[in-house]
């Protein structure tokens, strides 16, 4: 067998062995996945400081300082707003699937005229099983969230583990990059080395531009569904602008929620027609403007590609998945890129390419 090959074959096995140790690990790999995103955002601000003559200990210490000072004022200054919305979000989610419920039978008395008597009363009992499944599945995730023990040690990993992953990997990121690279097959590296550049180029530009995005149109549908008067429309519209890190999927999951409350807090005409307004306008903005302008085309992924990957790493790893679903796929198309590039510059597409 060819070096060549048995260069391959070891790649292969290793990438397997990673995907099967992650998947294994998904429910532990939160904190240390968080706090790599963190580290990636800080670096250039850690770089900037090292080449200002101080020290890399002391860079990843201001660095992360500034960060989670600017993290707790943000918290402090929104915690009195929040608290008081997302109480009285909770307290009245059970009146919230009520009065949509209601308003629901009211829609199909509108469709009576228009469809058999045991037509709408498979709808009414569909919509009633729905909601009734919706009820007790809010029921039992607030109740796993607050009493689980999973789920408190795994928020207790998030407010502990994280800080620690992300001071280790700033402070150690020029070490930890030189030791990859010197792992790297030495016939190859140049290449790997430019793969690797491309890389962080997409990565970079996603996530920065990603987060960006995220906290402006947090912002922007928090004021807008306020304005329109929707009860915890702060904490709503900040839980979509937190969503939107997951294209498409977020956007939408977000926009169905906020109609929902809105008819059950206001009936099925007028508020909920502005809110749709608002999603309607927010979507146009996000796509045509502020996501082209933050983000760009740096992806290079198709949409049904990014839908693709996320419904494929949400199957594969759960919650963990859909978060780093668009950058693996970013990664991955990166490659297959380069791939495609060797295979159509290569005799094995066209056998005259050989002989040239």
């Amino acid at each position: 067998m060819s070096q060549a090959w048995q260069r391959s074959l070891f790649s292969l096995a290793v990438a397997a062995l990673l995907l099967l140790a992650v998947h294994e690990l998904s429910s532990i790999l939160l904190p240390f996945v968080l706090g790599a995103v963190i580290a990636f955002l800080l670096n250039p601000m850690v770089e900037r400081l090292v080449r200002l003559k101080v020290s890399r200990t002391g860079a990843t210490l201001v660095a992360l300082t500034v960060f989670f000072l600017g993290f707790v004022v943000f918290i402090l200054l929104l915690a009195p707003l929040l608290e008081v919305q997302i109480a009285q979000l909770v307290n009245h989610v059970p009146d919230y699937l009520s009065a949509l419920r209601r308003e629901l039978d009211t829609g199909f008395q509108l469709l009576h005229d228009r469809l058999a008597d045991e037509d709408i009363q498979r709808l009414r009992d569909a919509a009633g099983a729905k909601l009734g499944d919706l009820l007790g599945g809010t029921a039992n995730l607030a109740t796993s969230l607050l009493t689980g023990g999973v789920a408190v040690a795994n928020v207790l990993s998030l407010i502990f583990i994280t800080p620690i992953v992300t001071f280790f990997l700033l402070r150690d990121w020029t070490l930890i990059i030189e030791t990859l690279d010197d792992w790297m097959p030495r016939p190859y590296l140049s290449t790997i080395r430019d793969q690797a550049t491309l890389i962080n180029e997409t990565l970079s530009g996603f996530v920065r531009g990603q987060a960006s995005v995220c906290l402006l149109m947090g912002a922007v549908y928090a004021v807008g569904l306020t304005i329109i008067g929707l009860e915890s429309g702060a904490v709503v519209g900040f839980c979509v602008g937190i969503l939107i890190f997951i294209p498409f999927l977020g956007g939408i999951a977000s926009a169905l929620v906020a109609v929902a409350l809105s008819v059950a807090q206001f009936g099925l005409w007028q508020k909920p027609v502005w809110v749709i307004i608002l999603f309607a306008a927010g979507q146009a903005l996000e796509g045509n403007i502020i996501t082209p302008k933050l983000v760009g085309d740096r992806v290079h992924l198709h949409p049904v590609w990014i839908i693709f990957s996320l419904l494929a790493f949400g199957a594969l790893f759960g919650f963990l998945g859909v978060l780093i679903a668009v950058p693996v796929a970013a990664v991955l198309g990166v490659l297959v890129r380069f791939a495609l590039h060797i295979y159509l510059e290569s005799p094995l597409y066209d056998p005259l390419k050989g002989r040239r």
